[in-house]
């Protein structure tokens, strides 16, 4: 009997590499509050993404709450059906109203020609979501913007380490906010960041994620509790070294699927070969009407196999109750997103993902 084969399994350095940071923090009895790992990791981060400024976050869902606040969003924000549900509740819970648009049927990013369309007198941001770590049309989008002088954020939870035609992919935008939970292609265990344009935006967000506080005495904002702990810190910043091997693993695992997959009629993998702006963090499949199978039967039979893949991103956000009453949720008007949501299968993809269960799984697709 094979091992199973999950969707995704944290990638960790060697348990004796973290040990002795781990002895520094326990002697330096300093947990969490800014300590020395913490602005390691900072100052570590801006160098390796090609950013000036960055705020270490306990979460991505913080991050993202606290992306809205800093910029004082208020009223409708047009953003996507087709992502995780942090992205749209971190809407709900600042009071603001989702406007969804459609997907585009390539990339599954935010269509930007379904977005003008979209703005009315009470929009003033657009949250779009670099969806599966392929970057979204970036310069349509801030044009957008720039001409209805809105705001741009950016959910980049899966888009650490990519590069766009202009540098970091995570200089676009008002604000950028990124995900280091144990499922992504970097990890911290839990935790987040907040990319700012300037020192200004950063000191705003850095107030934000500690109560509003300034100094001991002086509150300016209601804040929250975002910080991330020396111990999410220290990790990280040892991940950092390891990251590199790990992406070049991954595009041999993406290789391997493609080859395997190549002459499989009905199966469709997203986003183009060796795409050099991707860090590999998910392998997504669309299971086409000429494939011998629905999507979902080929779910169960993957799962009998012990081949644990993922309908990522489905149910679409716009489907959940607190979002279908929305008229923009209405699915005449997100044709694109559904169909993509009824036919997308995530297939496991990690550093130490054998290539012969790589292999296993594209005989089975295949077999059907």
């Amino acid at each position: 009997m094979s091992n199973p084969i999950y969707v995704t399994q944290p990638h960790l350095p060697p348990l004796e590499e973290f040990l002795p940071m781990l002895q520094e923090i326990w002697d330096s009895r300093v947990l969490t509050n800014g300590g020395e790992f913490h602005r390691q990791f900072e100052r570590a981060l801006c160098e390796r993404l090609g950013v000036q400024n960055i705020s270490l976050f306990t979460n991505g869902t913080i991050a993202l709450l606290t992306a809205l606040q800093a910029l004082r969003i208020t009223g409708e924000v047009i953003t996507t059906p087709y992502s995780f549900v942090a992205t749209s509740h971190s809407l709900l819970w600042n009071g603001l109203k989702p406007v969804f648009v459609d997907v585009d049927p390539r990339t599954l990013n935010i269509d930007p020609s379904k977005i003008e369309a979209a703005v009315s007198p009470q929009t003033t941001a657009i949250l779009a979501v670099h969806v599966y770590g392929h970057p979204c049309d970036v310069d349509a989008i801030q044009r957008i913007a720039d001409n209805y002088n809105l705001r741009v954020i950016y959910d980049a939870a899966h888009a650490f380490g990519v590069d766009c035609h202009c540098g970091s992919l995570l200089n676009h935008g008002d604000l950028s906010v990124l995900s280091f939970h144990a499922t992504k292609v970097f990890n911290t265990f839990e935790g987040g960041a907040i990319v700012s344009p300037d020192a200004k935006t950063k000191l705003r967000v850095d107030h934000l994620k500690n109560f509003g506080f300034v100094d001991e005495t002086t509150v300016v904002a209601p804040g929250i509790n975002g910080k991330m702990s020396e111990f999410n810190a220290a990790l990280g910043l040892l991940q950092l070294g390891h990251f590199d091997a790990a992406v070049a693993r991954r595009a041999k695992i993406d290789a391997l699927y493609r080859v395997g997959l190549s002459n499989v009629s009905g199966i469709r993998c997203l986003n183009d070969a060796g795409e050099k702006r991707a860090n590999f963090a998910y392998f997504p499949i669309l299971v086409e009407p000429s494939y011998r199978k629905s999507r979902d039967v080929l779910y169960d039979l993957l799962k009998q196999h012990e081949i644990y893949s993922r309908r990522y991103f489905y149910p679409l956000i716009s489907d959940f109750p607190m979002y279908r009453g929305l008229p923009s949720a209405q699915r005449n008007n997100l044709p694109v997103a559904n169909t993509a949501a009824s036919r997308v299968l995530c297939l496991p993809i990690y550093p130490a993902l054998r290539d012969e269960d790589v292999n296993r799984v594209c005989h089975l697709i295949a077999k059907g």
